[in-house]
């Protein structure tokens, strides 16, 4: 009995070694990265904290485990962090250490990317909405104003973090300076106060910088590792990597992308397993580093989706869903994708090693469909207005996300063009609390010919912020609302009354209001329950719905729209309790509707 206690403590210390903080080396050699001095390869999927119910984290480690992967990234996202100027968050959901820290206890090392710009999808790329608000501040630049707010955030960055760097006995291997700096401009000098930045904050360890090869020159910094994004033929890796460090390595491949994104309005993309397992061998076998951007989505939630916008394309706001067709889907199992994946990993491990048994799928529940009994009229929820002879963006009303609704009150009898100059991004206009139309960004719509009835006539204008520009010039032309001014007729529409709508907290919103059979055509909050014996994930099905929000017991479970493709909300087993579970929605062009019900898979590629 002795011994087996002996066998089972030195098991349990063979264990726990890793999440001890026993101090390691990690440097750059000739050809591979050296940890404690031997040759290691980095076999590295993406997984961000703020996508994934915090009480999810450690099974997601798990799971990247068994598809054999030794490493996570992850991204830090400022705007989650100081969400307020000066007001930092590292708490809940937010908990950047506490994530690192699990990897760490379940034996995976991290590439930290905190730079404050991310892209990844994210609301305006990761910065906070009122950096708008300082005058002459320009993000990504070396404007004053600009780097005195990146050196508060990253020096906040660096206390939570700094200290879970493998030089200071944690699991972080790399920080990553900036991200994709090279597709945006090609400042050295900017870079290089990036790097100093850094340093000072605390991040004294390996230092990277990553780019597409086209912009691979542009993005470097000297003195730090050079990595790619997007190529993965091992010739050209080494080739392009090697230019900086006079023919030679490590080479790493900082975002291979086995699938892509979705955003709304377009089919939900997907790629083949099949497509990538021969190029994820041959760079495995080529003994080439590797981050896959996505190895985990999940879900995009609280606002915080971003979008794109190009000269050539629309307005593209991204859907809630960063299922990604990624080897582990929104849920968090393992897909056919994982598996191929897996065995391609496997193969290329060292001879004998065992890779841990892929969990079963967790289980899933259905809920009947329901009623939401209880109603309520956004127009009779507002807060106090703020009034201006001219429309004010939610940044002058420093609101971050949401809502707003623009009214005013004009004269009638007439019928005329209503344009909206620089509409930012979705609006809804009302007649006398009547729908008169809808305009879309997405759609470049900014005028419709509305007709006015005799009299004194209330307009109002229910504007959404579907998520700021996360990629490219347009950074710099991100305020949202009305931004410019609205015309009816050729003539300036002027004393606006203003109501700001974030909707970061639904009770707040309906406190002390009581429900009752909302008028007029306008968005409306509906509140039901439903009880269950049983906990499991399960996907809301809002295919008959219009537009709008979820929460589910206070949490925000992120935006539905019917164009699809998404048409579920992915809910997770950790946010459901047994007994009674409350639910609310905010619908904004199906006001009548009030049925629903959760389904057992996902539909993620749906059109209409």
């Amino acid at each position: 009995m002795k011994k087996k206690l002996m066998v089972l403590l030195c098991l349990c210390i063979s264990l726990n070694a890793f999440s001890r903080q026993v101090k390691h080396t990690f440097k750059l050699g000739e050809s591979d990265f050296l940890l404690d001095g031997k040759p290691f390869q980095i076999i590295s999927g993406e997984i961000h904290y703020p996508r994934v119910p915090k009480e999810a984290w450690r099974d997601r480690m798990k799971m990247a485990k068994a598809m054999g992967l030794n490493t996570i990234g992850t991204y830090v996202f400022w705007n989650l962090h100081e969400p307020q100027k000066g007001t930092f968050d590292f708490s809940g959901n937010n908990d950047i250490a506490g994530f690192v820290r699990i990897a760490q206890e379940e034996g995976l090392w991290v590439i930290l990317r905190p730079s404050p710009y991310v892209c990844a999808e994210w609301e305006f790329g990761g910065y906070p909405y009122w950096l708008q608000n300082e005058k002459g501040l320009i993000v990504r630049s070396k404007e004053k104003q600009y780097l005195e707010e990146y050196r508060k955030y990253i020096n906040e960055v660096g206390k939570q973090l700094a200290p879970l760097q493998i030089n200071h006995g944690g699991n972080i291997l790399m920080v990553q300076v900036e991200n994709e700096y090279g597709s945006y401009a090609a400042d050295k000098e900017y870079l290089n106060i990036n790097k100093e930045m850094f340093i000072e904050a605390g991040f004294d360890g390996l230092l990277y910088t990553c780019d597409p090869e086209n912009d691979l020159q542009k993005g470097y910094l000297e003195g730090l590792l050079p990595a790619i994004n997007g190529q993965d033929n091992p010739e050209k890796v080494k080739q392009l990597i090697g230019k900086y460090h006079n023919g030679k390595g490590p080479y790493f491949i900082a975002e291979w992308y086995p699938a892509w994104f979705d955003w709304w309005g377009t089919p939900h993309h997907t790629v083949p397993a099949e497509k990538y397992t021969k190029r994820l061998d041959s760079v495995l076998a080529a003994g080439i580093s590797i981050n896959m951007y996505m190895f985990h989505g999940g879900s995009t939630r609280d606002f915080m989706n971003g979008a794109n916008y190009k000269d050539i394309s629309p307005y593209e706001p991204q859907t809630s869903s960063y299922d990604y067709d990624a080897p582990l889907n929104e849920a968090g199992n393992a897909t056919e994708k994982f598996r191929q994946f897996r065995s391609v990993i496997q193969k290329n491990l060292p001879k004998g090693t065992q890779l841990p048994a892929i969990p079963a799928d967790k289980p899933t529940i259905t809920i009947k469909p329901f009623r939401l009994v209880e109603k309520f009229a956004v127009f009779n929820c507002l807060p106090d207005a703020v009034k201006s002879e001219n429309p004010l963006t939610f940044e002058d009303l420093k609101q971050d996300y949401g809502y707003m609704l623009y009214r005013t009150k004009i004269k009638g009898g007439k019928r005329g063009m209503l344009q909206i100059k620089q509409l930012r991004d979705y609006a809804l206009i009302f007649i006398n609390q009547k729908r008169a139309g809808i305009l879309d960004r997405r759609l470049n719509q900014d005028s419709l010919e509305i007709q006015l009835p005799e009299g004194e006539v209330e307009l109002d204008i229910f504007v959404e912020n579907m998520g700021r520009v996360n990629f490219g010039k347009y950074l710099l032309e991100n305020k949202k609302g009305i931004t410019e001014r609205v015309l009816f007729a050729g003539v300036e529409v002027k004393n606006w009354q203003m109501y700001s709508l974030p909707f970061n907290s639904i009770a707040k919103v309906i406190a002390n209001k009581i429900p009752g059979t909302a008028t007029g055509e306008g968005p409306v909050i509906q509140k039901g329950s439903f009880t269950i014996s049983t906990v499991g994930d399960t996907y809301l099905d809002m295919s008959n719905w219009g537009k709008g929000v979820v929460w589910l017991n206070g949490h925000n479970l992120g935006k539905y729209w019917s164009i699809g493709p998404q048409q579920t909300l992915y809910v997770p087993k950790e946010w459901l309790k047994k007994g009674k579970n409350e639910i609310t929605v905010l619908e904004l062009i199906k006001p009548q509707h009030n049925s629903l019900e959760a389904i057992g898979t996902p539909i993620l590629n749906t059109i209409k």
